[in-house]
């Protein structure tokens, strides 16, 4: 059993999240659903990569914020593209940074393992040249990151 688990309030679209979620990720699976008399969900539960989640249908009273996203360490170019894609889809919008919220207003950042990779060289100048030129990206680009690195 997981110790600590995310607990995501929504206003009264738990379950499409749900459906949203697992329909993004390949390791995905909806878990229990508990319903009200009139048969929409209170709360529920589901899967990501192992990552329990729970879900609950709390009313309009709270708003997701940047200041929780879920980091996604990506290993390559093509990841990043589908999630990003995937993610955006039916209202996201695209943040800095690798940054984007998705139609339900929960902020992800989409990440190649790249950009920890080169932004961690010991050579501090090859470093800042990554870092600079993912300060100009919306969604990471791999191959970019290389470029400064490279110098090219």
């Amino acid at each position: 059993m997981q110790k600590i688990t995310p607990f995501l309030w929504f206003d009264n679209n738990a379950e499409e999240a749900i459906a949203f979620y697992t329909s993004i990720f390949k390791d995905a699976s909806a878990g229990n659903l508990h319903r009200m008399p009139d048969g929409k969900i209170i709360t529920g539960t589901f899967q990501l990569h192992g990552q329990d989640f729970m879900v609950l249908n709390g009313g309009p009273m709270f708003k997701f914020t940047p200041a929780i996203s879920f980091f996604v360490n990506c290993a390559t170019q093509e990841e990043v593209d589908e999630l990003w894609e995937k993610l955006l889809a039916g209202g996201g919008s695209e943040e800095r940074c690798g940054w984007l919220k998705d139609k339900f207003g929960l902020s992800w950042q989409i990440i190649p393992e790249a950009l920890g990779r080169l932004m961690g060289d010991k050579d501090p100048i090859k470093a800042k040249r990554v870092m600079d030129a993912m300060l100009t990206m919306n969604k990471i680009d791999s191959r970019k990151l290389q470029e400064a690195y490279d110098g090219e």
